[in-house]
């Protein structure tokens, strides 16, 4: 159901061209940055945006070449294959560059808008023409034809319009919350080098920090037989979660007799790749995989600041060092190597007031994370909305 007043074109019928880039070979073209032409692939397209990194280039001659896929400002840039359907509109600032195997779509500016195009092949009535009708089996792949005949809801061009700046609107305010997750994340980063080695101090806190071996601030717990416990996984970036969580096909084995108990406050790792920073803080109760090691802190240290100074690059290195093994595959780190390294570390409550003041920065993140997906999800509806013609928008004459 629409609006009597709109249309229902496929694409074919509201763009002048609808091609794909260069398919053939195109790592023949490819040229240093100073030497050669732009040319956009799929990971230079995202939703809605221009993903400006990762970018190749090719030769002015393959370029010359492959004239027919040099793009014009308001193309309407398609993923082919991956995330098919994910579309962007070219900016005027990248007219001339060229592309590989994505599509474009060159929309007749007296028929539909280029902003409207977008956003209505990245909503959700868009992905479920293009979803449907996917060539190949191996991999998602969106053909030329198929984005050709998708068939696009249009009322007038001045409400095409107005409906596309409504979202750009909200496209904006999710740009500035992802900004402020980005600044935060930064910012935590430059605290955790600088906090957690004593560069920078905390307001009040002068005493010296000492160097202690890991061996006196921890022992290993080694504890088996706990199968009726749940399973827990430890990951390089979420730390420890429940298996349940991973989302990646279980291959634990079916006798779990030899797995260790993990408990709330313990630091696992992978004894394997703690020299890339696999470890994280339990707040579970559960068992692992016998390829991990659990240490439980003394009361001494606060466990959460070591948690973070395990994710310190100069600590990696360490367990980096003293991991044994003849090749990266066979590299572990065992807690009888593990402790033999030497830490610098403050008092306990240095270390607590630099952990409230890294969670504070955590906490902020969460908020901006939260109001970034409301923000995403109210787009999402509002698009469904709009470009649906259930809403409508008030256009001047």
């Amino acid at each position: 159901m629409m609006p009597r007043s709109w249309m229902e074109k496929s694409v074919g019928e509201l763009c002048s061209q609808v091609s794909v880039g260069i398919v053939v070979q195109p790592a023949k073209y490819y040229v240093e940055a100073d030497n050669g032409v732009k040319a956009f692939r799929s990971a230079n397209v995202r939703e809605g945006r221009i993903g400006n990194d990762n970018w190749v280039y090719i030769s002015k001659e393959g370029n010359k070449i492959n004239s027919k896929s040099i793009l014009q400002a308001g193309d309407v840039l398609v993923v082919r294959s991956g995330y098919p359907g994910t579309a962007c509109v070219l900016p005027k600032e990248y007219e001339g560059s060229n592309c590989i195997d994505i599509i474009f779509a060159r929309p007749v500016q007296d028929k539909i808008e280029s902003d409207y195009l977008c956003y209505f092949t990245n909503s959700q009535i868009g992905r479920r023409q293009v979803l449907s009708s996917q060539g190949g089996l191996a991999q998602k792949h969106l053909n030329v034809k198929e984005y050709s005949n998708m068939k696009v809801l249009l009322p007038s061009l001045p409400e095409q319009k107005k409906i596309a700046q409504i979202l750009s609107t909200w496209d904006q305010a999710i740009e500035t919350v992802d900004k402020l997750i980005d600044n935060c994340q930064k910012q935590k980063k430059w605290l955790m080098q600088n906090l957690l080695t004593g560069k920078k101090r905390l307001t009040g806190f002068i005493g010296e920090w000492k160097i202690v071996k890991l061996g006196r601030l921890f022992r290993e717990r080694s504890e088996s037989g706990h199968i009726y416990l749940p399973l827990i996984s430890i990951t390089g970036e979420n730390g420890v979660v429940s298996r349940d969580t991973v989302g990646k096909k279980d291959t634990s084995s079916e006798d779990k007799s030899n797995y260790k108990r993990i408990c709330p406050g313990d630091i696992g790792y992978n004894t394997m790749r703690m020299w890339q920073g696999v470890s994280g803080l339990s707040s579970l109760e559960g068992i692992v995989s016998p390829a991990y090691t659990i240490v439980i802190p003394d009361r001494s240290i606060d466990a959460k600041f070591m948690s973070h100074l395990f994710k310190h690059p100069r600590v990696i290195y360490d367990f980096y060092r003293f991991s044994q093994g003849l090749t990266s595959d066979t590299w572990n780190l065992k807690f009888k190597h593990f402790k033999e390294i030497s830490v610098c570390i403050p008092l306990k409550n240095e270390q607590q007031a630099i952990c409230e003041f890294l969670s504070r920065i955590d906490t902020q993140t969460l908020q901006y994370i939260e109001y970034g997906r409301y923000l995403v999800e109210e787009k999402k509806a509002l698009m469904q909305q709009l470009l649906t013609g259930k809403r409508r928008v008030r256009v001047s004459e």
